[in-house]
C-alpha cells in the first residue's frame, strides 16, 4: 500500500477513503507480523526462528545448512564486530587475513586437532569443471595434486606462516587476529547458532614462555567477558572447560557461558591455551636471548555469529527482536505523524535538527521519513527489529514543543520537552542498556540451583532447568555417565566459584569445588 501527503490533497473524498483503507491494511499487516511470532513459552525454538524472520535478519539459502544474512542482520553483526575489534586491537593483536583453502597435509600435522574436525571438513578436489551430456562435472584432467580443505579454522595455515615470521625472541609476542568465514559441515543447523558456514574472528598468538601464553589466554577471556556484559548486556560465567569439552589440540580451554531464556546454556566465546603442540607440529622455534633454540608457546581465541543467537535469545520477546543500544544499528528512530505536506515539512525540519544534534553526541539516529508507510506500520517494523528508542512527532507535539519517547525494552512511553532531548536521550539509552543486563542477570540467578544429590540434580533439570552447580569428582567416566543419563554437560569449572570441598553428586567421591552443569545449544 502507498500513501503520501501530496496525494491526500487531491480529490479529498476519494483520497480520504483510500487512506482509511490503506491505513487499515497497514495496521492489519503490522498486527499480523507481530501475531506471527510464536510465544516463547509455547515453543521456544519456533519463537526464535520467528523473531529472526520477522526482524528481516536472514533469508533462506540455496545451499543446505547455510544462510543469507540480510542488511539488518548484517548491520547488527557489523556493530558487534566493530565494537569487539576495538577491544581486540587494544589488547595488542593486529588484524590479518589468511587463505580460505588449506592444504590437506597441513591439517594432518596436528593429530588431535584434525581428529576434532575431520568429519566436518569440506574438500576441494578439482580446479575446473567441464560440460558433458549431464551438465557441468569436474574435469578429470583438473584433479588437484593435493586436496584442499575449506577452512574449519585457520590454526594450521597460520602456524605455517608463523614458522616463516618467527626466528628470534625479538619477533615475540606475535598476536594476529582474523575476521573471516569458516566451513564446518553440519547435519542439523539452526540460524546463527549452528550453520555450515558462519562468520567469526579467530585470534592466534605466539609467546616466549608458558606464563606469558597462559596470561594471554586469560586476558582474552576477560576481553570476551567484559564485551558481552558491557556491550551485549549478556551476563556470562567465565570458567575452564573439562578435558572432555576442551578444544582439540589445546592443553586447556576457557569459556564464557550464557543462559538463554529457555534455561539452556550457550557457549559464547572460548580462549585456548595451546601449549607447544602447534609449535612442535610446524617447527616454530625462536632464538632466546642467550642464543638457545626453543619452541614458542601459543594461544587461540574466538567468537562467532553464535553471539547473534545469544543476543536474540537473551533479550527478545514475543513482539520481536530487542537490541541493547550499544549494538543497535541505530539507537533512535524518529517517526513523523502528519496529514498534510505542510505538517510533514515542519516536522521534518525539527526531526532533521534532532538527528544532527544527537549524532553530534555519537548517538545513531534514523529519521523514518517514508511517505509510503503509515506510522502504525513503521512502529511495528521498528519494534520487530528491536530499535531501542522511538521518538514520535506530530502536529500537537510541534504546538506543545514536546516529543513522545517509547522504549523498546518495556514499551513505556513518556512526553519530554524538545529542548531537553539532548540531555534526556543519552540517559534513557544508558538506562535501557543497564536494564537489559539486570533483567538477564536476574533471570540467570533465579534459574541457577545448587544441588547435593543426583536425585535432586535430575529433578531440577526436569522441572526447572537452567544452570546447576554441583560437585563432580573430576573423572571423565563420571562426566560421561551424567551426560548419558541427563543430556546435561559440564559447561565450565567457574573461575570465581566457591572452592568449598564436597562430595560428587554422582559417585560420592571427594570433589574440590562445584562445577556448572546445563543442557546446551
Amino acid at each position: 500500500p502507498v500513501w503520501s501527503a501530496t496525494e491526500s490533497q487531491q480529490k479529498p473524498k476519494k483520497k480520504k477513503q483510500q487512506q482509511k483503507k490503506q491505513q487499515k491494511v497497514q495496521k492489519g499487516a503490522a498486527t499480523q507480523a507481530s501475531d506471527s511470532i510464536c510465544s516463547a513459552s509455547e515453543d521456544f525454538s519456533q519463537w526464535y526462528s520467528d523473531v529472526i524472520r520477522q526482524a528481516d535478519m536472514v533469508d533462506s539459502s540455496p545451499v543446505k545448512g547455510c544462510m543469507v544474512i540480510k542488511p539488518w542482520g548484517m548491520a547488527v553483526w557489523d556493530g558487534l564486530k566493530d565494537s569487539l575489534d576495538k577491544k581486540i586491537k587494544k589488547s595488542g593483536a593486529e588484524n590479518a587475513y589468511f587463505p580460505l583453502l588449506i592444504p590437506r597435509s597441513f591439517l594432518s600435522k596436528e593429530a588431535e586437532h584434525v581428529d576434532g574436525f575431520a568429519k566436518e571438513c569440506a574438500v576441494v578436489t578439482h580446479h575446473r569443471l567441464k560440460g558433458d551430456e549431464s551438465g557441468l562435472v569436474p574435469d578429470p584432467d583438473a584433479e588437484l595434486d593435493e586436496p584442499l580443505i575449506i577452512r574449519p579454522t585457520s590454526e594450521t595455515i597460520i602456524w605455517h606462516m608463523f614458522q616463516k615470521w618467527i626466528s628470534s625472541h625479538r619477533d615475540l609476542p606475535l598476536k594476529i587476529n582474523q575476521w573471516a568465514n569458516v566451513m564446518r559441515w553440519e547435519k542439523r543447523t539452526r540460524l546463527f547458532l549452528r550453520t555450515s558456514e558462519f562468520l567469526w574472528q579467530e585470534g592466534h598468538t605466539a609467546h616466549e614462555t608458558y606464563e606469558e601464553a597462559q596470561e594471554e589466554t586469560l586476558k582474552m577471556l576477560e576481553v570476551y567477558r567484559s564485551f558481552q556484559e558491557d556491550d551485549l548486556a549478556i551476563p556470562v560465567i567465565a570458567g575452564k572447560k573439562s578435558e572432555a569439552e576442551k578444544f582439540p589440540g589445546a592443553l586447556s580451554t576457557y569459556t564464557v557461558e550464557a543462559m538463554m531464556q529457555d534455561g539452556k546454556a550457550l557457549q559464547a566465546g572460548t580462549s585456548h591455551f595451546l601449549g607447544q603442540n602447534f609449535a612442535k607440529a610446524f617447527d616454530v622455534k625462536f632464538a632466546t636471548k642467550d642464543g638457545c633454540q626453543e619452541l614458542v608457546w601459543a594461544t587461540s581465541w574466538g567468537v562467532s555469529t553464535r553471539l547473534m543467537g545469544a543476543l536474540i535469545m537473551t533479550h527478545s520477546d514475543d513482539k520481536g527482536l530487542v537490541l541493547p543500544p550499544k549494538l543497535a544499528p541505530y539507537q533512535v528512530v524518529i517517526v513523523p505523524i502528519f496529514k498534510t505536506d505542510s505538517e510533514f515539512d515542519k516536522i521534518s525540519d525539527l526531526a532533521n535538527k534532532i538527528t544532527r544534534d544527537l549524532q553530534e553526541k555519537n548517538i545513531s539516529v534514523k529519521f523514518d521519513n517514508r511517505t509510503t508507510h503509515r506510522p502504525g506500520a513503521k512502529f511495528a517494523q521498528h519494534e520487530l527489529q528491536g530499535v531501542p528508542l522511538r521518538l514520535a512527532i506530530g502536529p500537537k507535539d510541534l504546538e506543545n514543543k514536546t516529543v513522545e519517547l517509547s522504549r523498546r525494552d518495556d514499551f513505556s512511553k513518556s512526553i519530554i520537552p524538545i529542548d531537553s532531548i539532548e540531555e534526556k536521550i543519552p540517559l534513557v539509552l544508558e538506562d535501557i542498556q543497564q536494564s537489559l543486563f539486570l533483567r538477564a542477570n536476574k533471570f540467570r540467578l533465579e534459574n541457577t540451583t545448587k544441588v547435593d544429590s543426583f536425585d535432586e540434580f535430575k529433578e531440577v533439570l526436569k522441572n526447572k532447568g537452567g544452570f546447576i552447580l554441583a560437585h563432580w569428582d573430576g573423572s571423565a567416566e563420571t562426566e560421561n555417565k551424567i551426560k548419558q543419563s541427563t543430556k546435561a554437560t559440564i559447561r565450565c569449572i567457574p573461575l570465581d566459584s566457591d572452592k568449598a570441598k564436597g562430595k560428587c553428586v554422582f559417585s560420592g567421591k571427594d570433589s574440590d569445588q562445584r562445577v556448572l552443569f546445563a543442557k546446551a545449544y
